[in-house]
C-alpha cells in the first residue's frame, strides 16, 4: 500500500512538473505567432483613427516600441501577475472581458458536456452491448452524422425548426432584455448570479436561452463519446472478468455499467476531457450562431478589429484552459486506474 501511494505521488508529481516546460513553450508559441504578422499591430487596429502622436503613444503604452526581448518579459509578468494590458479597440480591461465573458463560455462549456455525456455515454454503451445488431448500426450512425454536421448548420436549423416555425425557443442572446438588466453580476455565470440573488422566477428564462446552443454543441460532441464509448465497452466485455461477473449470476446491465464500462473509463476519460477542451474553441462558431455572448464572440470581433492585445490576452487564457484540463484528467486518470504509474 505505502509503495502504490508513494509510485501515485511520485506520478503526480512528474506530472505537475512537466507542466512548468508546456506552459512555456505554449506562451512562447503565442507571442511569437501574434508577432510574426506583417505589419504593427497598433497601426493596423487604430491607423486612419488617431494622429501619428497619438499612435506612437499608445505603441509607447502597449509597449510595442520596446525590443522584442523586453515585450517577452512584459508578457510573461502579465501572464503571471493576472494583468493582461487594455483592449486597443474599445479600451476595456483584457481581464474584464475575459471575466465577464469567459463566465457566459463556461456556463455553455459546462452545459454542452453535460448534454454529450448524457446523449452519447447511455447510447455507447447499448450499442456496445448489442454489438452488430440495428441498435448498434444505428448509434454508430448517429455518431457519424451528428459529429460530421457543422454546429452552425445544426444551430441554424434548430433556430429555424425550435424558435422560427414552433417558437418554443428563443433564438438567440444568453437571456431577455429584461432579466439581463435586473441581474447582479456576482459571478457572470447568470444562473448562478439568478440563484445567488434569488431570483427563482428568471431561471426558465435563463434555461429556455441556454437550450438551443448548449444542445447543439453537445449533441455533436456525442458523436465522439458514443464511438468511443461502444469501442471501449466491446473490448472490456472480452475481459475474463466479465465472465466471472456472469458467473457469479449477476445481471447483465451490472455486469455491463459496473465492470465492463468502469473498467473502459481510462481512455473515456482522457478523450472525454480533452473534447471539453475542444468545447472552449467550438464554443466559438455556436456563440456566433447565437449570439451568445462569449469569449469566443468577443475573440472574432478582436480578429476583425485586429486588437491584437487583446486576442493575445484572449489565447493566452485558451491555452492555459487547456493545459489545466490536460493535467485534470491525467490526475483524474491516475486515480480511476492504478495502472496508470511511473
Amino acid at each position: 500500500m505505502a509503495s502504490t501511494s508513494g509510485s501515485l505521488r511520485r506520478y503526480l508529481l512528474t506530472r505537475l512538473a512537466l507542466v512548468v516546460p508546456m506552459v512555456f513553450i505554449l506562451l512562447t508559441m503565442v507571442f511569437v505567432l501574434l508577432r510574426v504578422a506583417p505589419g504593427n499591430p497598433i497601426v493596423a487596429a487604430l491607423g486612419g483613427h488617431l494622429s501619428p502622436s497619438q499612435l506612437a503613444a499608445r505603441e509607447r503604452a502597449a509597449g510595442y516600441d520596446k525590443p522584442l526581448v523586453v515585450q517577452y518579459g512584459e508578457y510573461l509578468r502579465q501572464v503571471f501577475t493576472g494583468h493582461f494590458g487594455t483592449t486597443l479597440t474599445d479600451q476595456r480591461p483584457v481581464t474584464q472581458v475575459i471575466a465577464q465573458n469567459g463566465a457566459a463560455t463556461l456556463e455553455l462549456t459546462v452545459a454542452a458536456m453535460l448534454v454529450a455525456l448524457a446523449v452519447g455515454i447511455p447510447l455507447g454503451m447499448l450499442a456496445g452491448r448489442l454489438r452488430d445488431t440495428w441498435v448498434d448500426a444505428g448509434a454508430r450512425g448517429f455518431g457519424i452524422v451528428i459529429y460530421a454536421a457543422p454546429v452552425f448548420f445544426l444551430g441554424l436549423l434548430a433556430q429555424l425548426v425550435f424558435g422560427t416555425y414552433l417558437g418554443w425557443l428563443p433564438t438567440s442572446s444568453q437571456a431577455s432584455v429584461l432579466v439581463q438588466a435586473t441581474l447582479q453580476p456576482h459571478t457572470n455565470i447568470l444562473l448562478l448570479d439568478a440563484m445567488i440573488d434569488g431570483q427563482w422566477g428568471d431561471i426558465p428564462n435563463l434555461l429556455a436561452h441556454l437550450v438551443m446552443p448548449a444542445v447543439t454543441l453537445g449533441l455533436v460532441i456525442s458523436g465522439v463519446v458514443v464511438r468511443l464509448v461502444r469501442v471501449n465497452v466491446i473490448q472490456a466485455m472480452k475481459g475474463d472478468y466479465i465472465e466471472a461477473a456472469r458467473a457469479r449470476g449477476l445481471r447483465e446491465r451490472d455486469v455491463v455499467v459496473r465492470h465492463a464500462f468502469k473498467n473502459a473509463l481510462v481512455p473515456i476519460v482522457t478523450v472525454t476531457g480533452l473534447q471539453a477542451a475542444l468545447l472552449l474553441s467550438g464554443a466559438v462558431l455556436t456563440e456566433e450562431t447565437f449570439n451568445w455572448p462569449g469569449i469566443g464572440n468577443e475573440l472574432i470581433y478582436y480578429l476583425e478589429n485586429r486588437d491584437y492585445i487583446a486576442v493575445q490576452g484572449i489565447i493566452t487564457v485558451f491555452a492555459l484552459a487547456v493545459v489545466a484540463i490536460s493535467l485534470l484528467i491525467d490526475f483524474i486518470n491516475a486515480w480511476v486506474d492504478p495502472r496508470v504509474r511511473y
